[in-house]
């Protein structure tokens, strides 16, 4: 094997010559100083070359010159060995080798934190925090019933893909003509409405048989920084019991039908799930576990009804933060303020949540207008509220300025690091964050 090496056409034999070259030089140039002890009579010829040269008097001085000519060689020959690697395995990053390797290994001394959630919420966290640790598990719940994922769940028997696969482009080192390709969308013939990534899923569930097992093999293609784990394997419905007692079946139809009334729990039918082991491994090995942001009762909530998820939340020594929506949410949570928010979390799953991350930045103008006429509004930071349910409330800036109302993925990711460390009291490991770059 060690001898494929040398194949011709590898580009690697010559800088491996020149490497020995410069060994070679630097041993001859060592062997100077210490007056022959080194080489013997092989270098013999060579040193009274280098005394007719330089004369007895600077041979030492020549030593030196020689050793450092001779390393000098060496590591440029190995550095070029290094890039003819790196440019046949990923030609389009030989350049920026040396940096991601340094990055990777930075990655992997970070904090080890959960994600729990689903839709385009925790998405937009993961893509914050893969910048600064390879630690991430997104735990993303599995009771979407519309659109492509719908679709597949129907006739193909599979869990709803389409939240994971947004997790899974969120937290793939890849170019961004991959991202492109599994976020893809058809638009015609009978293809038209489904992704590209829901459609591999769905291939590398019916190769592997097991619908965990397609999420693994993504995994292990996309190269992701972490782990993305279904909620559940089982094949679960959500269901919403409005205030007025009224029952409304399937995750797509909650907030199309809810209108003005105000949901009173959730439930997943059938109601006796069990979640992977490696979730529960996940949260009770975490230094952090995040809920949201997203769609709280469609997207958070459901997570949390999976048989044994709230048990190991209460028991696991990492904090808990839950990420409250920039905006409400119409269907689902219209008219509630960030308590309002916690309140039905401790409802469906106890008192876990120790910190809670309000936006406190102004949401534009223009962009309040529109979605007040959807029946949406900024999330009120009830402070005091909050911290009457023995959560703490911290107030940041996090609005993404674009044309839809986002969380900013680096202030947000920035937001929980900051409580990761604070919690565990070890601000010098922000040291390690991305190399030079600091949480203040």
């Amino acid at each position: 094997m060690v001898l494929k090496w040398l194949y011709p056409g590898m580009k690697i034999k010559r800088w491996l010559s020149l490497a020995l070259f410069g060994l070679l030089l630097a041993a001859l140039g060592v062997d100077l100083l210490i007056e022959g002890r080194l080489l013997g009579e092989f270098a013999a010829s060579m040193r009274r070359l280098e005394t007719m040269i330089f004369g007895g008097d600077y041979l030492r001085a020549a030593g030196f010159i020689i050793i450092f000519l001779g390393f000098s060689i060496m590591a440029a020959g190995l550095l070029k060995v290094f890039y003819s690697i790196a440019g046949a395995l990923a030609p389009e990053k030989e350049g920026r080798a040396a940096e991601i390797i340094y990055n990777r290994h930075s990655l992997k001394r970070g904090p080890k934190i959960v994600v729990i959630g689903g839709g385009t919420g925790i998405s937009v966290l993961l893509r914050g925090l893969k910048e600064y640790t390879s630690n991430l598990t997104a735990i993303v719940t599995v009771a979407d019933d519309g659109g492509s994922s719908g679709r597949l769940r129907g006739e193909l028997g599979i869990l709803p893909p389409g939240d994971i696969r947004n997790c899974l482009a969120a937290l793939a080192d890849k170019e961004p003509l991959m991202e492109e390709l599994l976020q893809y969308r058809f638009s015609t013939g009978e293809l038209a409405g489904h992704s590209m990534g829901n459609l591999l899923l769905a291939a590398l569930a019916d190769m592997t048989g097991r619908f965990d097992r397609a999420v693994r093999s993504m995994n292990r293609v996309l190269a992701i920084r972490g782990q993305v784990l279904p909620a559940t394997l089982t094949d679960v419905n959500l269901y919403a019991e409005m205030e007025d007692g009224t029952v409304i079946q399937g995750e797509s139809n909650i907030s199309r039908t809810c209108g003005s009334g105000r949901i009173k729990r959730v439930g997943l039918k059938p109601s006796r799930c069990l979640p992977l082991p490696e979730a529960l491994t996940a949260i009770s090995e975490a230094d952090a576990v995040v809920l949201g942001p997203g769609s709280l009762y469609t997207s958070i909530i459901p997570n949390l009804l999976v048989g044994g998820v709230p048990r190991v939340l209460s028991k696991t020594g990492a904090v808990k933060i839950y990420v409250c929506n920039v905006m409400t949410q119409p269907g689902e949570t219209g008219g509630f303020s960030a308590s309002d928010h916690l309140r039905a979390i401790i409802a469906h799953a106890g008192r876990f949540i120790d910190y809670a991350i309000l936006n406190t930045g102004p949401v534009p103008p223009k962009l309040r207008a529109r979605y007040r006429q959807e029946g949406a509004d900024p999330v009120a930071a009830d402070f005091e509220a909050v911290e009457k349910l023995g959560v703490k409330a911290i107030g940041e800036d996090l609005v993404h300025q674009n044309e839809v109302v986002r969380h900013n993925p680096q202030k947000l990711a920035q937001a929980v690091l900051r409580l990761v460390f604070l919690s565990r009291e070890q601000h010098e490991k922000t040291r390690f964050l991305n190399g030079s770059r600091f949480i203040d």
